[in-house]
């Protein structure tokens, strides 16, 4: 259920709006590569959810640029 109100959110966003989710996405998963050398991380998920999330953004920032 969460991933479909995420997606519909993303729908609604601007290109604009969706670069900085993209930016956004990206400096997450950065730091969480860091966190993940210097301490223990919990939920390695969250590596897969935020590159998953990444690609959700880019394919909604492309269909929005090709329409």
């Amino acid at each position: 259920m969460k991933v479909t109100r995420e997606k519909e959110q993303f729908k609604k966003l601007s290109a604009k709006d969706l670069e900085s989710k993209v930016n956004f996405f990206k400096k997450e998963l950065f730091g969480l590569r860091l966190n993940s050398l210097t301490t223990h991380i919990k939920d390695y998920s969250q590596f897969k959810k935020i590159k998953k999330n990444i690609a959700r953004v880019l394919s909604y920032l492309n269909q929005k640029s090709l329409s």
